[in-house]
């Protein structure tokens, strides 16, 4: 009898000192490791890929803004703020009900077929939407020259970049309503535009965020 309890003994205390070994080893020695190693050698991209503004961190560069006017009485949408560049549509996206304290980031898409009647208007609407807000005086835009960017979202809905043609198509109205030359706005774009990964992963692309905070700095020595 007392050899029994005794060996259960030994077995209770051998299974506790692997717990704790265990809880050790994987939850605080690793994770610290880990953790470490991150920070040491991938920085940025450890801490969300923080960008900065006027030494405040004003998001990611891995997340698309948005960029609207605020809401006026009864408006159910907000207008697009057209001093600067947008991003791509954020259509699908679900509604924060869990908590309505903090404006949280939600991702979606809508997962609507490509022959649906709703993406279908959805789609004829964003491009009437780009005509017209991108339309200056002496720069007209054709519906044929809105890319495809500019009236679908992507799979998140966070998409933080644009093509380059959807970005040069941006480049009168935001000359018009900042005040500045199309020359001075245009070498904006290509200053922040992005080759192809390796030279041939992916699409040239415009980061969205970078190109209006390199738009606010410009504006403010004009």
């Amino acid at each position: 009898m007392n050899n029994s309890i005794t060996n259960t003994a030994r077995l209770l205390w051998a299974g506790l000192r692997a717990l704790l070994v265990l809880t050790l080893v994987t939850g605080v020695i690793y994770p610290l490791v880990v953790t470490g190693i991150a920070q040491a050698a991938f920085h940025d991209k450890a801490n969300g890929s923080e960008i900065k503004s006027d030494g405040k961190v004003v998001g990611s560069s891995l997340i698309g803004q948005s960029y609207n006017l605020p809401l006026k009485t009864g408006q159910q949408t907000p207008d697009a703020d057209l001093r600067w560049f947008q991003g791509r549509p954020a259509n699908g996206l679900g509604s924060n009900s869990v908590n309505t304290q903090y404006k949280l980031i939600l991702s979606g898409a809508t997962n609507l077929a490509a022959d649906n009647k709703v993406l279908i208007q959805q789609v004829k609407d964003a491009k009437a939407a780009v005509v017209k807000d991108n339309s200056v005086p002496g720069y007209t835009v054709t519906p044929a020259q809105v890319p495809a960017d500019a009236v679908t979202s992507s799979g998140s809905g966070l998409d933080p970049d644009i093509s380059p043609a959807y970005a040069d198509l941006q480049v009168h109205r935001v000359a018009e309503k900042n005040g500045l030359s199309v020359t001075q706005v245009e070498k904006l774009v290509k200053d922040h535009t992005t080759g192809r990964t390796l030279g041939f992963i992916g699409e040239p692309r415009v980061n969205v965020l970078e190109l209006n905070i390199a738009l606010k700095e410009l504006t403010k020595g004009s």
